[in-house]
């Protein structure tokens, strides 16, 4: 099977408990998915694992990258296999000094070339561009064009994500432009066709 030059990285909804588990391993029978990104605001460290330890083992089962949203113990705690941080998050060196060098660690750049040349030449797995569409998952404030992607992956080898209002109809120039991974979550979570469906038609575009 061959790998598509830009792959999925799957963000969660705020909500993840009830039966979200079940919700995330349909999204993940879908194919295309490399990474799910946990992300909860605003709950307690227990909770937070109890709600991240079934879908961990969903994506282990379906050999899909786990990563932590913000939180460097949570990562630390449940063995995830990386770690997101913001700009105004721990630092890059605290979180590779807590989990080691075999963690993935991605960071924020927003729409600043300087942040990722920072990231990456501190030892960051991959950076992250956005938001590059309207966006209700969260607030944005950055919006850059779509060249940071070319220029990016003409000057650095650290592989980027581009994030924020990309769907399956409007994912196309940001593939073509450079990005490694598409990081998406309301188009597949509130898709009316269902989370499955959405992937499996990013999965078409990724694979053209």
């Amino acid at each position: 099977m061959t790998i598509p030059s830009c792959q999925l990285y799957l963000i969660s909804p705020l909500d993840v408990g009830g039966d979200f588990p079940d919700r995330l391993a349909d999204a993940l029978n879908g194919g295309a998915v490399a990474a799910f990104q946990f992300r909860v605001k605003d709950i307690g460290a227990e909770a937070a694992l109890a709600l991240a330890r079934p879908l961990k083992v969903v994506c282990d089962t379906h050999d899909v990258a786990f990563i932590v949203n913000d939180d460097i113990e949570l990562a630390k705690e449940i063995g995830a296999d990386g770690v997101h941080l913001g700009q105004s998050d721990e630092s890059l060196k605290e979180a590779r000094a807590a989990l080691g060098d075999q963690v993935q660690i991605g960071i924020t750049c927003h729409d600043s070339r300087h942040l990722a040349m920072e990231a990456g030449e501190g030892g960051a797995n991959y950076v992250a561009f956005g938001a590059f569409f309207p966006t209700d998952t969260k607030e944005t404030i950055y919006h850059p064009e779509v060249d940071i992607l070319q220029w990016w992956s003409t000057v650095m080898e650290v592989p980027c994500v581009a994030i924020g209002g990309i769907t399956p109809e409007n994912c196309g120039p940001i593939i073509d432009a450079g990005a490694d991974f598409i990081a998406v979550s309301g188009a597949v979570w509130g898709d009316s066709k269902g989370s499955t469906d959405a992937v499996r038609r990013f999965g078409e575009v990724l694979n053209a």
